[in-house]
């Protein structure tokens, strides 16, 4: 019985993950359809296989025997997402440890009243590189290159994206969203979600930083990092202002900045109605004996 759950459980996240995206959609119902098809799928994985492991090997279900077979199929499917945590969780550690030996740089803010002046730490790399590193609070990230590279309003403009995703605490949520593209990359369509949702994250930052920017300025500011050099390879904990990504990706921001389109906003209460789909695995439980 515990392998036909696995079954059933696999067949479903498949299936849900040949649900095709949709970009004619607005950019709020890409970011929630992008959302629910990411998460769902490895979450109702991970649920099935806690509840087969917690009803154990043996026993029965509806007449039918449980097998160790099912049951060390569980123990793999959350074994292995553990280890993987593990890993990214100590790699986004060291990487934050080194982040803290790096020289500080202080950046006034004197031409915008509405971003903040702050402290940096400077990276000393000639390649033009910001971006927020770390957990919740992450550390703000500038290298050399990019102080040489871009005039004041341009510099406050690139600060102002990357206020916008401490407020929404980008570097958190994709870390755990990371972590599950790192263990279900065998799920259709994982890499395209992960790079719709790497989208619409920067749109986001995008439309809310223009909230105290010239939206012109900013997208001058984006275009003047994208021409000047791809930047450096970061964990996926990290919100480079610009990323290597299809010439199509740099097109959407641009656009949805000029055009002044409607912000993405984090996933309305009711939406996740789904959540509680994810309990169904736990819900035979009382059938084992």
């Amino acid at each position: 019985m515990h392998l036909l759950m696995i079954f059933l459980t696999l067949v479903i996240a498949w299936r849900i993950r040949l649900i095709p995206l949709n970009t004619s959609d607005n950019w709020e119902q890409r970011w929630q359809r992008s959302l629910f098809l990411f998460l769902f799928p490895p979450l109702l994985l991970i649920m099935t296989a806690l509840a087969i492991i917690f009803m154990g090997a043996e026993g029965q279900m509806l007449g039918w025997h449980s097998s160790w077979i099912g049951y060390l199929i569980s123990l793999s499917l959350i074994t292995i997402p553990t280890w993987l945590l593990l890993k990214l969780g100590f790699q986004a550690w060291r990487c934050c440890q080194q982040i803290k030996t790096y020289p500080q740089h202080y950046i006034n803010s004197h031409i915008n009243s509405h971003i903040n002046s702050q402290t940096v730490y400077l990276l000393e790399l000639d390649l033009p590189y910001i971006a927020q590193i770390g957990f919740w609070q992450p550390k703000l990230v500038i290298s050399q290159g990019l102080l040489q590279l871009l005039d004041s309003m341009q510099l406050e403009a690139a600060l102002a994206h990357e206020q916008a995703h401490l407020e929404k605490r980008d570097t958190f949520w994709f870390f755990w969203l990371g972590w599950l593209r790192s263990f279900t990359l065998w799920l259709p369509q994982t890499e395209n979600l992960w790079q719709e949702l790497l989208l619409i994250r920067e749109i986001r930052a995008d439309l809310k930083a223009t909230q105290k920017v010239d939206p012109l300025v900013l997208a001058e500011s984006l275009l003047t990092v994208a021409q000047a050099a791809l930047a450096p390879n970061t964990p996926c904990f990290g919100t480079p202002l610009f990323s290597p990504s299809p010439s199509d990706r740099l097109t959407q921001r641009i656009d949805a900045m000029i055009n002044s389109q409607k912000q993405p906003q984090s996933s309305f209460p009711w939406y996740w109605v789904w959540v509680f789909l994810l309990l169904i695995p736990w819900g035979t439980i009382p059938l084992h004996s």
